[in-house]
């Protein structure tokens, strides 16, 4: 037998009885969709901390009014039944009773988990300790027509979960707790931002060319001006026209878009913290960095010392530091000719076994390198600094050596959560830089972007010094909130459309 006392009942015969329950509703003049507005007297959450001195067998003498989505009801015989109370705070357990309810007990009949209901009665403490709201009166403000699935058992299934996440979020109280605390950390981050004269902005999604990073865009078509588009695959470009046309200190947090591959840590749709500030260079932007992260982590929950994926992670400040070419040397035994050489380059990575894509930029094969043979060394918040020139088309080179560049990438866990750099301000050396990306575009590298000769254009007017930094934030919650994959700290993670008959 089920809980809702259906003997092996099939979802159709259940639905079926809740609109049963609901016609019965309706017929007793009780719609539960009629109702516009119910008042709370506060949520749960706040009415379980004014209560909260309440002695076992005291009850408050005073009436609450609470609403929220029912959970399972246990009857106690024919006039007493016991439920939970669930709102986005927190939880209360209810007690009906028909002496106290008189005519209104009637309703508890045609009630089942998952309904929305307000109540209305006295706080109390139960002599198992349990704080509890004596219902005087309730009204259901919503029916729901399709049985919740079981706690434990019901929705386990991930594409399930992700697909319908309003069950999950219902049914899985951490999932809930988990995009909460998402909010949390994103509004920190923009306190943060905001209380050293960040100014946020709004820069498009469509865009002529997609540039910023190098990525496969989502492509698409303007029928109103008959011309193709792109889903932006960065915030960066339009940013720095904002420092151009005199925004001093400048942040977008938004979507980013990337036709590329789903796994653990990668989803074609996911949220990026951009900034640039004038005036500065990658060191201050380092500092900054190091600051926002700790923001968030005190948002989250997290202190010094966190585990996540089964190691321990200390936030304790100051992160440390490698430089990218050390890093390879100590963990790939890779001199400096290996790496900028671009036949060495290719040559280590046959060595090491690494498949790469047809058409692969130099660039390209010494990323897969690092990934390869230094990323898994990356576990406690390390910043990795003075990558090459040919990783890095819009970042300023290092004044004692022009082959590197001022950038450093934040990693944790072993992914990239940060990259960052003094901006290239020269307008000649972009041109360059963006002339050399065509021509890898032209060899075959998908991933490298169309030139934005307009950037080139904004940057002949004048670009003070500049830093500037991404952030991957769905990265960062996932670790700050312990989850396995990206898709556990996004709403509505993408899926393939689910087939119906």
């Amino acid at each position: 037998m089920n809980k809702s006392g259906d003997v092996g009942a099939t979802e159709a015969e259940l639905i079926r009885a809740r609109r049963n329950k609901l016609e019965e509703l309706r017929s007793a003049g009780n719609d539960p969709y009629a109702h516009t507005k119910f008042e709370r007297t506060y949520p749960i959450v706040e009415a379980r901390l004014a209560h909260e001195k309440l002695a076992v067998g005291e009850h408050s003498g005073h009436s609450v009014a609470l609403a929220g989505r029912l959970q399972p009801l246990r009857r106690m015989g024919k006039k007493i039944v016991f439920a939970d109370l669930a709102d986005q705070s927190a939880r209360i357990q209810l007690y009906f009773r028909a002496e106290q309810m008189g005519d209104g007990f009637a309703l508890v009949d045609l009630l089942d988990r998952g309904d929305l209901v307000g109540v209305r009665g006295e706080p109390f403490r139960t002599k198992t300790g349990e704080l509890t709201i004596a219902v005087k009166e309730a009204v259901v403000l919503a029916k729901s027509l399709r049985p919740l699935p079981e706690k434990w058992h019901g929705l386990v299934d991930p594409a399930a979960r992700y697909r319908h996440r309003y069950v999950d979020l219902m049914v899985n109280r951490p999932v809930l707790d988990t995009m909460l605390t998402r909010s949390r950390i994103i509004a920190a981050l923009r306190r943060y931002l905001d209380e050293r004269g960040y100014v946020e902005v709004e820069t498009p999604t469509l865009l002529t060319i997609a540039g910023g990073a190098n990525a496969r865009p989502f492509a698409t078509h303007s029928h109103a001006l008959d011309i193709p588009l792109q889903l932006r695959i960065a915030t960066e470009l339009n940013l720095k026209r904002c420092v151009v046309g005199g925004i001093e200190k400048v942040y977008e947090i938004g979507r980013t878009f990337r036709n590329e591959g789903i796994d653990r840590t990668h989803n074609p749709e996911f949220t990026m913290l951009e900034l640039y500030e004038a005036y500065t260079d990658v060191e201050g932007i380092l500092q900054l960095c190091e600051g926002m992260v700790l923001t968030a982590a005190h948002a989250a929950g997290v202190g010094a010392k966190h585990e996540y994926d089964g190691k321990d992670l200390s936030f304790a400040p100051p992160f440390a530091r490698v430089r990218y070419l050390d890093a390879l040397a100590s963990w790939g035994g890779l001199s400096r000719d290996d790496v900028l050489d671009e036949s060495k380059a290719r040559a280590a990575a046959k060595r090491l076994k690494i498949e790469l894509e047809p058409g692969a930029s130099h660039g390209h094969v010494v990323d897969k390198i690092f990934e390869e043979t230094v990323q898994p060394h990356l576990v406690n918040p390390t910043f990795v600094t003075d990558q090459p020139v040919l990783l890095s088309p819009l970042a300023k080179r290092r004044r004692d050596d022009a082959q590197l560049v001022e950038r450093f990438e934040l990693f944790i866990s072993n992914m990239e959560i940060a990259n960052a750099f003094s901006e290239l301000n020269d307008p000649d050396d972009q041109r360059e830089r963006f002339a050399a990306q065509a021509r890898e575009r032209a060899a075959g590298d998908a991933e490298a972007p169309e030139p934005d000769w307009d950037y080139v254009h904004a940057l002949e007017y004048g670009l003070p010094p500049t830093g500037g930094i991404g952030v991957g934030l769905d990265r960062l919650i996932m670790i700050l909130t312990s989850q396995g994959s990206l898709r556990d700290v996004l709403l509505f993670p993408m899926q393939k459309p689910e087939e119906r008959a």
